[in-house]
């Protein structure tokens, strides 16, 4: 893994924005530098509260300047395109992933001077400001909707942990990566971008190492690349780690009427 992407992992800082375009720099081998878009949106954000002294204010207003006035507000998808998940286009056409509008709106509530973190509420990734030490505001990125007490104590439910623990801890920056990588991958593949979501994978394992379901689909990109030499190693791993998942057992029969000999090296 790039050095400086696994440093940006390893801090302490909460803005997720900076690894996200480290990751495209890796993926894309691009790096974009346009921030015109964001900036003007930050701009537009702070001249919106700029009269307006109390933070649960603030944040009501800057919810609703972000998805009113610049149209963030989407619909779920099960499956994203590409450009929804680098930060320039994402921004420019107003389609953003998940994990990628969290960290942009986190970067945007920022530099208007709040203080907002990403946060896991299942089953979705979520921004909330903190308001003060009482009173916070939980929201999903996607159509800015926000979680009352009621509806956060129910999804929490849904958690394991000590049951009287109710502060949510803001999900850690590797967390976060490995949910962008993971549907970023997914994007590339639907769109045919093998090679990419080669990198995608490779990501993931340096992240989390000789994980079979990674490996499988490094195995199947592999496969898709003409490189089966490399590809049935990786099924072979997967065959052996998860011998009762379907998908491990349709694969056990191919790679049993096959022998690495008899494939061509590339």
């Amino acid at each position: 893994m790039n050095d400086l992407l696994l440093s940006e992992i390893n801090s302490e800082q909460s803005d997720l924005l900076k690894p996200l375009t480290l990751v495209e720099e890796y993926i894309f081998s691009t790096l974009s530098t346009d921030t015109v878009g964001l900036d003007n949106i930050i701009d537009a954000c702070n001249d919106s509260i700029a009269d307006v002294d109390e933070a649960m204010m603030k944040a009501e207003h800057l919810i609703n300047e972000l998805y009113v006035q610049h149209l963030f507000l989407d619909n779920p998808r099960t499956v994203w395109p590409v450009l929804s998940h680098r930060i320039e286009s994402a921004v420019g056409y107003k389609i953003m992933a998940p994990v990628a509008k969290a960290a942009i709106i986190q970067h945007i509530i920022q530099a208007c001077g709040l203080e907002a973190e990403i946060v896991y509420v299942p089953e979705k990734v979520m921004v909330r400001i903190i308001c003060d030490d009482l009173y916070s505001i939980i929201f999903d990125p996607i159509n800015g909707e926000s979680l009352n007490w009621q509806e956060l104590d129910v999804r929490l439910d849904e958690l394991s942990g000590d049951p009287m623990q109710d502060y949510l801890e803001p999900m850690e920056i590797k967390s976060l990566l490995i949910e962008h990588l993971t549907a970023l991958k997914k994007s590339l593949i639907n769109e045919l971008h093998f090679d990419q979501a080669l990198k995608c994978v490779d990501l993931l394992l340096a992240l989390r190492p000789n994980d079979p379901f990674e490996r499988r689909d490094r195995g199947f990109l592999l496969h898709q690349l003409d490189c089966f030499k490399v590809a049935y190693d990786d099924y072979q791993f997967f065959v052996e780690q998860c011998p009762k998942d379907p998908a491990a057992q349709l694969l056990k029969i191919q790679l049993d009427k096959i022998t690495v000999a008899d494939t061509v090296l590339h």
